[in-house]
């Protein structure tokens, strides 16, 4: 059963004094954050939590497996998750070493011994092929600048079997949030292109996993797929 949609709306209204402007952006949770959803992407409250719903639905609610969430930024999306799945082992890992201690600290303030934190390129993960039953990747790929090694490798340390899910941006679906990608975010080097469109990310992940479900909401890809499993010796 996936995680419910209430228990996810209500992770992620207690941000409380720790909300940064970053974090509200990410969850739609202050005014300034609400108003960066709106202008930027067009989203309101309840279209945010759609997708980040979405992007989580291949994680089960008594999941018990080894889970690695890349990137992890503040962990404001998944440390709430993280406190229901305490017979997980989950490893988050993060280039930044800002953002990934300020989501060390949530986790220390919610005792999360299960969970572990390491530092890493996404593009050369530090782990043997096939060791974790899923893989989360939440706003992440937008981001990294070497897309192709990136799924390149949560492909090869997925498991057989194993989930890969989560979201990140695309293009083609809103022109206003392509124009502030293209002239702002792209600038600044918060994204970096090329980007995915819904068609081209379909294809790409029918060509890995199987099972591949993928929702758009607003310029969000929310995607959950299956690597397939081997098949038997002869």
């Amino acid at each position: 059963m996936e995680m419910a949609h209430e228990e996810i709306r209500q992770a992620y209204q207690m941000l409380g004094q720790e909300a940064t402007a970053y974090d509200g952006m990410i969850t739609c949770s202050t005014f300034f954050g609400r108003m960066i959803c709106k202008l930027v992407w067009d989203m309101n409250k309840a279209d945010n939590d759609r997708y980040l719903q979405l992007a989580l639905s291949g994680i089960p609610e008594d999941f018990a497996g080894k889970l690695l969430e890349v990137p992890v930024g503040t962990g404001v999306l998944t440390m709430p998750v993280y406190r229901k799945l305490e017979n997980a082992d989950v490893t988050c890992l993060d280039y930044s070493a800002d953002m990934m201690a300020t989501a060390q600290k949530r986790a220390a303030a919610s005792s999360l011994s299960h969970v572990r934190f390491l530092r890493g390129d996404v593009g050369a993960l530090p782990f043997e092929d096939e060791r974790f039953d899923t893989v989360l990747s939440l706003n992440g790929f937008h981001a990294f600048p070497d897309k192709e090694a990136a799924y390149r490798e949560t492909f090869r340390v997925l498991k057989p079997g194993g989930v890969f899910c989560g979201c990140f941006y695309i293009r083609g679906e809103n022109r206003s949030t392509d124009w502030f990608i293209r002239h702002f975010y792209e600038p600044k080097g918060f994204f970096t292109p090329p980007f995915e469109t819904a068609e081209s990310l379909n294809k790409r992940l029918e060509s890995l996993y199987t099972s591949v479900t993928l929702e758009t909401v607003k310029s969000m890809a929310c995607f959950c797929c299956r690597k397939r499993k081997k098949e038997n010796a002869s």
